[in-house]
């Protein structure tokens, strides 16, 4: 019988140092990420912590496993209209169950009864199954670097973006019927 996972929304002592070494166990582990990455992902961590993370309009979901941290999701306001979706990770033999999906689809809904206008977030291009997760939910990349960074010689890093406003209009004419497309003309 397969073990269950519990979902946490509050933030406790401990639980920031427990999203950061996950970070730099399993991207280390998987993907060959050096401590660098880990520092990055301390940095933002602590940056939202000092902010006083998460306060109103903004979560943390933490997954545990028999006991332990085993995943994690947060929504920050980084003000403007814009939250950002960070610290998304799951254990191994926590994927491919829909436990993803189901996290990020309750983090857009909160973002969109929260009043973001829109929310962005940053992965990079090995992680194909988030990617996935993330267009199914009506994010769309605005952007990629391909370099070196956090000790690997090629990465292309991505910048993620969902519309609120674009992704009402696209339900409403999906509703509709309509076979209006936007399109642009070049020259």
């Amino acid at each position: 019988m397969p073990s269950v996972p519990t979902i946490r929304r509050e933030l406790r002592p401990g639980d920031p140092e427990a999203i950061v070494a996950q970070h730099d166990d399993v991207y280390g582990r998987e993907y060959g990420l050096v401590s660098e990455f880990a520092a990055h992902v301390e940095r933002g961590m602590q940056a939202a912590v000092s902010r006083g993370w998460p306060a109103a309009g903004e979560a943390v979901w933490i997954v545990e496993l028999h006991d332990r941290h085993a995943g994690s999701l947060g929504l920050t306001d980084e003000g403007d209209g814009r939250g950002a979706l960070r610290w998304f990770l799951l254990d191994a033999e926590l994927r491919g169950q829909g436990l993803g999906r189901r996290l990020v689809g309750e983090l857009v809904e909160l973002a969109e009864r929260s009043g973001y206008e829109r929310v962005t977030l940053e992965t990079f291009s090995e992680l194909r199954a988030a990617a996935h997760l993330y267009r199914e939910a009506g994010f769309e990349q605005r952007a990629s670097e391909t370099g070196p960074r956090w000790g690997r010689d090629q990465l292309t890093y991505q910048h993620y973006e969902l519309s609120f406003q674009r992704r009402a209009q696209s339900l409403s004419s999906e509703s509709t019927g309509s076979n209006e497309r936007p399109f642009s003309v070049s020259a």
